[in-house]
């Protein structure tokens, strides 16, 4: 049991200036929009990573190269790039982003996922068990790591499940951050670690396949319908800004406090009245697109050219953000339909604006919130 502590939630800007970041996955999603984050508070940020995944991406769209000191093309199962790199980087600060990502290319590509988010992370512990001038290090899971056949809101002691291959190198890296936490980053070792689990995170500048909202701007651009596979689902939709904030907000009371029963596993969900069907967000968008929405058969599917069944997904996904709330005061400060909001106006400002200067006003605005 953590002891209980409150401070006010507020990003110490102090405390990001001139602190040497080290990112994995810099150029996915995630990645690109905690590189802004971290810029704008100060931060000197280096990032490590292969090339952005989709075509367009937020990476090539805002130039993060430019803004950030390094950016590494480059892969996390290679130990001695990466280790040569974190070192050369002088980092005290590592977020772990860098993962195959996608449930369905899961099932394509299963020994590439682990290998991946497995045998990456474990590249990741060596390297920072390594390395003394890391002090806190933040390894980003999922939050289908839980037994998701249950319908329950999902808390961090609740048992893990890994029903595909995707969920399940996630959960093999929570057991993997366990025995390196319990064997090596012990009370005798200052080095601070924890993982983090969000929900369905949404924003501006996604691109990625079979997601949601980025499915409804294509559908949006070809003048097609909306077509769902799972309507009725239930989803903790977030908007990116959420968990990076807390991923953020975790680092300071790892870096600061060394409370060594931090070193624990974080979900950072939004509240339950944000955890809407998959419907929800959809008719969201087609009120503000002028879109129609068709619903799509919800039974096993098959990809013909590679002959792979793909299991419908799971109908209802919540994670309780209790602990984060109690323990570091974290909570999230937008509601569903402002994160919706968000996203219609930032397809909007970047007609008007640079990819850049919308996503700093989105984070300058969250910040304020």
């Amino acid at each position: 049991m953590i002891n209980n502590y409150t401070v006010k939630y507020h990003l110490n800007k102090k405390f990001w200036k001139t602190k040497r970041v080290f990112v994995t996955g810099h150029t996915g999603f995630k990645g690109s929009w905690l590189c802004i984050f971290l810029k704008l508070l100060g931060a000197e940020v280096t990032g490590y990573s292969l090339k952005p995944p989709t075509k367009p991406n937020l990476f090539t769209l805002t130039n993060i190269k430019r803004i950030i000191k390094k950016s590494i093309i480059s892969d996390v199962r290679d130990y001695k790039r990466l280790y040569k790199e974190i070192k050369k980087s002088k980092a005290s600060i590592i977020f772990h982003l860098a993962a195959q990502p996608l449930v369905r290319h899961s099932y394509s590509e299963p020994k590439e996922t682990f290998d991946t988010n497995f045998s990456g992370t474990l590249n990741i512990l060596e390297c920072v068990k390594k390395i003394k001038k890391v002090k806190s290090t933040v390894i980003i899971t999922t939050d289908k790591v839980y037994d998701i056949k249950k319908n329950k809101i999902f808390k961090e002691t609740d048992t893990l499940g890994g029903t595909d291959p995707y969920s399940s190198s996630k959960v093999c890296v929570e057991f993997l951050f366990s025995s390196y936490i319990n064997s090596f980053f012990n009370s005798k070792n200052k080095q601070m670690l924890a993982t983090v689990r969000a929900g369905n995170v949404i924003g501006g500048g996604d691109y990625s396949k079979d997601r949601l909202i980025p499915d409804i701007y294509r559908f949006y651009k070809k003048k097609k319908k909306i077509l769902l596979r799972n309507p009725l689902a239930v989803r903790p939709w977030q908007h990116v800004l959420e968990p990076l904030s807390g991923y953020l907000l975790l680092t300071e009371h790892l870096h600061d406090k060394k409370i060594k029963r931090l070193q624990q596993n974080w979900n950072f969900g939004p509240n339950i009245s944000s955890c809407k069907t998959v419907r929800y967000v959809a008719n969201f968008f087609s009120n503000s697109l002028r879109l129609n929405v068709v619903n799509a058969k919800t039974k096993n599917k098959t990809d013909k050219s590679k002959k792979k069944v793909f299991k419908a997904e799971t109908s209802i996904l919540r994670l309780s953000n209790h602990k984060s709330k109690k323990f570091i005061n974290w909570h999230p400060k937008w509601t569903l339909d402002k994160s919706l909001s968000k996203i219609v106006e930032w397809n909007k400002q970047i007609k008007f604006k640079s990819y850049l200067n919308v996503c700093e006003d989105q984070i300058k605005d969250f910040l304020k919130s």
